[in-house]
């Protein structure tokens, strides 16, 4: 048996080693095309226009003024402040936490634009557990301090405030009251020229005062702070070394798009126009955006220290206050990954209209779409740790969630 199947084997195996050595060389005379082991189609996904359908978040907050969230990727809570001088923790299950993660009321002045304004965190949060915040005191005065949380993850620590520098506000409205980091590490601090109407003073053209202007600081070095090496008016005489752009009425939210460090200013504007300045991430900083010269594109006070319009920096889009609309909110250009819709698109709000708007650059030129048309008091937006954004109603004390009803 075993001889027979020896010889069997050998047969065919020789029977194969032909068939083999003739494909080879059948194959060396021909020009062969392999077939296509992919048969897999690959269908592109057709986005519609992205239609914004607020969802309600939470509600039972007092005069919500910002919205922040920590750097930590796995950290979904949302911090939100309230005017009268706390701020108030949502959970990522949306639970408004009732206790304050911090409550300073007994030091802000909470009225009109006044009070607790703007709030962000370190970006080594997780390691120092440091936050900065802006808030006008009882003796209208604005205030850029540091807190620290304590050992319990959601609750600061009233004792550890660290004041970083203050400025007399001479009138009760324009304070700006955004804080936020760079993607350079520095802190930007938005302030208004100070209120009243028109900038009686011209401050916001003025350098020897911080108001009207973005300043840049290093919370990092020095005591308090250091004034970074770069700033574009350390070495010019009288000039607040702390300036880094000029020319702003009243910059109500700014925000750094998280995906190319460009810096997005909305600017509130007196009776005309409302405006929205971008700063590219190139940029060295000294931009004037032209109040009270200008307001927008168009003239407004040219009588004392006014340059031509070619030496200011213009807003890259406006609009009218038509409708209703009187004071822009600024928001985010969307990063995040659950609406790829949205993606590269700036959101912001008129606070009286409670129109919701993005804006895109469509080769150099911006384009305005109006999103929805909401019945809310818009006063901010915010985005999470994972890029989703957010909004608060200052009236009914809700936060809402942008969410895209077209795609999703």
């Amino acid at each position: 048996m075993s001889g027979k199947f020896t010889t069997w084997a050998f047969a065919i195996v020789g029977a194969e080693l032909l068939v083999l050595i003739g494909v080879i060389t059948w194959a060396a005379t021909k020009d062969v095309q392999a077939p296509s082991t992919n048969t897999k189609t690959t269908n592109t996904i057709t986005q519609k226009t992205p239609k914004i359908t607020p969802a309600l978040i939470t509600t039972g907050l007092a005069a919500p003024t910002d919205i922040a969230s920590t750097p930590d990727k796995a950290d979904a809570r949302l911090f939100v402040t309230e005017r009268a001088g706390t701020i108030r923790i949502v959970t990522g299950q949306h639970q408004l936490l009732g206790t304050p993660f911090l409550d300073i009321s007994g030091k802000v002045r909470g009225e009109g634009e006044m009070g607790l304004l703007g709030l962000a965190f370190h970006p080594k949060f997780s390691q120092n557990g440091f936050f900065y915040i802006n808030y006008v005191t009882k003796d209208q005065t604005t205030v850029i301090t540091r807190y620290k949380v304590s050992a319990q993850t959601n609750q600061a620590d009233p004792n550890s405030e660290k004041i970083l520098l203050t400025v007399k506000q001479p009138y009760p409205n324009h304070n700006g009251g955004q804080v936020a980091f760079g993607p350079d590490g520095y802190l930007y601090i938005g302030l208004g020229d100070g209120g009243s109407a028109g900038d009686p003073e011209n401050r916001a053209q003025d350098k020897t005062t911080i108001l009207g202007k973005m300043l840049r600081i290093d919370v990092n070095k020095g005591d308090p702070y250091a004034v970074p090496a770069d700033n574009p008016f350390r070495q010019t005489a009288g000039a607040k070394p702390e300036i880094w752009a000029t020319g702003l009425r009243n910059p109500w939210r700014f925000s750094f798009d998280g995906a190319n460090g460009d810096l997005y200013i909305a600017d509130v504007g007196q009776s005309v126009s409302e405006e929205l300045d971008v700063q590219k991430a190139k940029s060295k900083g000294g931009e004037n955006y032209g109040w009270r010269c200008y307001e927008g594109s168009k003239p407004f006070n040219t009588t004392q220290n006014c340059l031509g319009a070619s030496q200011y920096t213009a807003p890259v889009l406006e609009y009218d206050h038509n409708e209703k609309r009187c004071s822009i909110t600024g928001g985010y250009v969307y990063r995040g990954s659950k609406q790829a819709a949205l993606a590269g698109k700036y959101f912001y709000g008129d606070y009286c209209s409670g129109q919701l708007f993005y804006a895109t650059n469509q080769s150099g030129i911006w384009k305005q779409t109006l999103a929805a048309s909401t019945p809310y008091a818009i006063s901010t937006f915010g985005q999470d740790s994972s890029g989703e954004l957010y909004f608060a109603d200052l009236d009914n004390g809700s936060v809402y969630h942008l969410e895209d009803s077209a795609n999703n």
